[in-house]
């Protein structure tokens, strides 16, 4: 007899079904007198606890919740999630994640995935060896220097790949045991956490240079050599690290290029006309909006057989600070916003840009909120029928705009998307539902495509054909209420094509490994998708 083996089942999150274990399975697993009586349905269970989740006022506490199921019963944890995605999205992933970041030393309770500081420099590959499952797909990783808008939170990062991994699994349908969180700690320049008795990380100032650089090469070659050249790595690093990185190691840091590319594909079927007839306006001229200008400059060359510098015209970067790009500060810019140097009187205000460039779009990556004043949104809505404003900084306090503010100011004429969830707007009678630039829609569908193709680096044609894809998943229905994305209810159904559309251009490229190729992507893609519902113990 292996009388423990009832008690442990109880205890494993992976196998755990609560109270949902049958009679028959009571009796063949020693459970039997551990669980009272009672035999729930998943869907019961799932009822009881939304039942409980909803009592919670405070979203963190909700986080909590979660984060406890996902560690007692992992089916049920994605279940719960799968079936009330609307609603637990922003509690799993932003913005509330950010919250539970700065947050995570005091809720704290079980470390979650790998943490490699530079104390285990040397010994990385041993480090990797010492997580229970063997067969990775996927690995988030941060080094926790810049999570969402919030910052260095140091080794509380965690909460990152934690969050995004979950999304893998419950939006992309990839294995939870094919997930690896991951954290690098080189310390943190963040002086309250070097100062909290309760900070879990390395008390130290950041390492820079090439302690870092040898670390992390040390932290990709050991990945590679441990789960193989098709793992799938997506990265969060801090905007320098990042582009240092991109060259080496081609990353998925532009699933938020992504995702916005495709709300202005679905919005052109609103606009009407190309992508090359509208112009584009950005404040903030940062990472994210050199991702998001460059993916869109490739997408408008693949239409127009143009030389390179016809599009970039279409696209213009406003600094915060600095006002726009133009060719006469090109010198002192950062290396990744050179191509943006427009021949172009300086002007110093975004007000001044959008009077004297009237853009048909206007986005916001500026990370400061409420920038999209009155008077900015009022002229865009002066020479444009239905301007198009995509105020995309996280979280919602740092919106560039609230969807209120854009619909109310243009009378209802605008096409808004945001960062954060916006409720729907009532106005003079009528609903307008904001969409949400939710990088959550494309990188879970653009990662399981990646996988079932088993594609070794990503390509910039992958995230157009995700982009495609996205847009393509928007209906009439939606676009009359002025969404320019589809409803997250449908999202396994969304990243199945996404992930179809994305393999088909991996076996297109002859990027893919996994020969001979599926001949129905679709179909194939649904049934790679992990399904959470119990399964029966013999």
């Amino acid at each position: 007899h292996d009388y423990c083996s009832g008690y442990s089942l109880l205890r494993d999150p992976r196998h755990n079904k609560g109270l949902a274990f049958t009679d028959k399975e009571r009796d063949a697993h020693y459970l039997l007198g551990l669980l009272p009586p009672s035999v729930p349905s998943q869907e019961l269970q799932v009822k009881k606890l939304m039942n409980i989740i909803r009592q919670y006022q405070v979203p963190l506490q909700k986080y909590m919740y979660m984060m406890d199921l996902q560690e007692r019963n992992e089916r049920l944890f994605y279940k719960l999630l799968i079936d009330h995605v609307e609603e637990m999205l922003p509690i799993v992933y932003t913005p509330t994640v950010g919250e539970a970041c700065q947050k995570y030393g005091s809720i704290f309770s079980r470390p979650q995935g790998l943490y490699i500081s530079l104390k285990e420099k040397g010994r990385i590959l041993e480090v990797l060896r010492n997580w229970p499952e063997k067969n990775i797909q996927v690995i988030v990783v941060t080094d926790g220097q810049r999570i969402l808008g919030l910052g260095d939170l140091g080794c509380q990062g965690m909460g990152i790949p934690v969050g995004k991994l979950s999304l893998y699994t419950a939006l992309g349908g990839v294995r939870p045991s094919a997930c690896l969180p991951i954290t690098i700690d080189v310390g943190t320049n963040n002086e309250k956490l070097l100062d909290d008795e309760f900070y879990i990380g390395l008390r130290q100032r950041r390492a820079t240079g090439q302690e870092y650089d040898e670390l992390l090469h040390e932290f990709m070659t050991a990945v590679k050599q441990n789960y193989g050249e098709r793992v799938l790595v997506q990265e969060d690093f801090a905007n320098h690290n990042a582009f240092d990185l991109l060259a080496k190691y081609g990353t998925t840091h532009l699933g938020t290029a992504a995702v916005v590319l495709s709300g202005l594909m679905a919005a052109l079927k609103l606009l009407g006309g190309t992508l090359a007839d509208h112009r584009f306006l950005f404040l903030g001229a940062g990472e994210a909006g050199t991702g998001i200008a460059e993916l869109i400059a490739l997408e408008i060359s693949k239409q127009v057989q143009c030389p390179d510098d016809y599009y970039y015209c279409l696209l213009f970067l406003v600094n915060v600070m600095q006002g726009l790009i133009v060719e006469s500060r090109k010198e002192s810019l950062q290396h990744f916003k050179k191509p943006w140097a427009h021949d172009h009187e300086p002007v110093e205000t975004l007000l001044e840009a959008v009077n004297d460039i009237k853009p048909t779009v206007l986005i916001g990556t500026s990370g400061v909120g409420r920038t999209f004043t009155q008077e900015v949104v009022e002229a865009m809505a002066s020479f444009n029928e239905k301007p198009l404003i995509l105020a995309l900084s996280n979280p919602t306090s740092q919106s560039e705009c609230t969807a209120e503010q854009a619909y109310t100011w243009t009378n209802g004429r605008a096409i808004y998307a945001s960062g954060s969830p916006f409720p729907p707007v009532e106005y003079e009678g009528q609903t307008y539902v904001p969409g949400q630039s939710n990088n959550a829609y494309i990188f879970p569908g653009l990662g399981l495509g990646l996988i079932m193709s088993g594609t070794i680096r990503v390509h910039d044609d992958m995230l157009l054909a995700a982009s495609e894809a996205l847009a393509a998943q928007v209906t009439q229905e939606n676009l009359d209420n002025g969404q320019i994305y589809p409803p997250f209810t449908n999202i396994r159904k969304i990243s199945a094509h996404i992930a179809a559309n994305v393999a088909a251009k991996a076996y297109e490229l002859g990027l893919a490994t996994r020969l001979p190729r599926p001949k129905d992507l679709v179909a194939y893609a649904e049934s790679c998708m992990y399904s959470p519902s119990y399964r029966n113990y013999r």
